[in-house]
């Protein structure tokens, strides 16, 4: 058999040969791409640690705009801002940090951080004005329930965060107040200061882009409240030929009561279900889904696992059980919890180097056990579902939690949804 053997200097010009035409390619795809105008990343810090409170006496009815630019609505318990965003060329990621301590009120209760649809004459602000009602809605469908689908002229508020107030992180967290001292656990080295979260909510730049105004609501009845700040990121891609990638937002469901709404325990007697339309053109369509449950009391919706089904046009496209079982990592941003004797039989190293057993009693904070997708001091991910098989049209979107329970006297169950459609051109 014979054996070919390739001189050295051949190898060489081969792989500087095959460089070439792999460097030559790259310049023609560039070549043949447009070139789009960078306007550099952009941090908008929209709240800087403004107090959200309940303050009937100083904060009734609408408020203008402070000095600082900052509207206060339902007594002070929505603070709101204009602000301005600017139009990219180049492709960005956008991302949202929310900071929240508490200023006196030490309970856990929800937060949503928010944009008022661009494409809704009828919105919060202007129901707060008193210029707009929420649009009627079908009793045999919606009961009492204003405002948590579209209407005539108003489409739901989208939500950017979703979060969860600590118990009293920040005001009750120094090291001498009374009523977080002996309540520490030893794991816990001090008490958070705040608590801070981040996502990615690139998604939903087009309700942010030119003007927009964006909101935070925290469910406080106290005068202290908590302050809040937001913060905006906007991080351009340094690579010129990588253009932004237009895409739509329509918001499908909201039950958060932000304005003169009630408890939403409509899903204890039937699903939530509203009709939308997709435009020809649609790609990558998917559907965005937030939800936490709530209702304290012992066997409530908010400490029982409850399966939610989402189901387009009668097509089930997802089912899930909403659920946080890691609620005790959160333990630092909780020091005004309460907190309960258990007894247990701990297995620890005894005084002779080996291992033996007694019943102790451990501390457990309310704010370790479990919730329906929510800890005190989480901030909550939307549920992201593609809608790969869906066509231009009008469609039905149904969302059921069979088990879910009614408000009952103070059982306040109930469950705060949100869902909006999100493609691309």
């Amino acid at each position: 058999m014979k054996h070919f053997h390739f001189p050295h200097f051949t190898l060489i010009s081969l792989s500087s040969l095959f460089a070439f035409i792999f460097f030559f390619a790259l310049s023609s795809q560039a070549a043949n791409h447009k070139e789009y105008a960078a306007k550099g990343s952009k941090t908008i810090k929209v709240f800087d640690k403004t107090n959200i409170h309940y303050a009937p006496s100083k904060l009734e009815g609408f408020n203008a705009a402070d000095a600082d630019g900052i509207i206060r609505l339902v007594n002070g318990r929505i603070i709101l801002k204009k602000i301005n965003v600017p139009h990219y060329e180049r492709n960005v990621k956008v991302y949202i940090k929310t900071t929240v301590a508490s200023n006196g009120d030490r309970w856990d209760k929800s937060g949503s951080v928010f944009v008022l649809p661009k494409k809704s004459a009828i919105n919060l602000m202007t129901i707060a004005q008193g210029k707009n009602k929420f649009p009627a809605v079908d009793a045999a469908k919606y009961e009492k329930f204003v405002g948590i689908v579209a209407g005539k002229d108003y489409l739901p508020t989208v939500e950017l965060m979703r979060f969860m107030t600590p118990f009293g992180v920040g005001h009750f967290s120094g090291k001498d107040d009374k009523l977080s001292a002996k309540r520490r656990p030893v794991y816990i080295p001090k008490w958070a200061d705040c608590v801070e979260w981040q996502q990615d909510i690139t998604d939903r730049y087009s309700e942010l882009e030119g003007e927009a105004y964006v909101g935070v609501f925290i469910d406080t009845w106290t005068d202290e409240g908590y302050l809040a700040s937001v913060e905006l990121q906007f991080k351009e891609t340094p690579i010129s030929c990588y253009p932004m990638p237009r895409t739509h937002v329509l918001p499908l469901v909201n039950t958060v009561y932000y304005i003169g709404q009630e408890y939403p325990d409509l899903f204890a007697r039937k699903p939530l279900v509203t009709d939308f339309n997709l435009p020809k053109g649609a790609k990558n369509v998917k559907l965005k889904y937030i939800v936490t449950g709530h209702g304290g009391h012992n066997g409530g919706d908010e400490f029982t696992p409850q399966e939610n089904i989402l189901s387009v046009d009668g097509n089930e496209v997802y089912k899930f059980t909403p659920w946080r079982d890691d609620c005790a990592s959160f333990r630092r941003f909780n020091p005004g919890t309460g907190v309960w004797l258990e007894k247990r039989i701990a297995s620890y190293i005894g005084p002779d180097g080996n291992y033996t057993e007694k019943e102790i009693e451990e501390p457990v904070g309310s704010s370790d056990f479990s919730r329906s997708n929510w800890c005190p001091g989480s901030d909550v991910a939307p549920e992201d579902i593609p809608l790969n098989s869906i066509t231009p049209g009008r469609h039905t979107l149904s969302i059921a939690i069979p088990k879910a329970q009614p408000v009952k006297g103070n059982e306040m169950n109930h469950w705060l949804v949100s869902a909006y459609l999100v493609w691309e051109e």
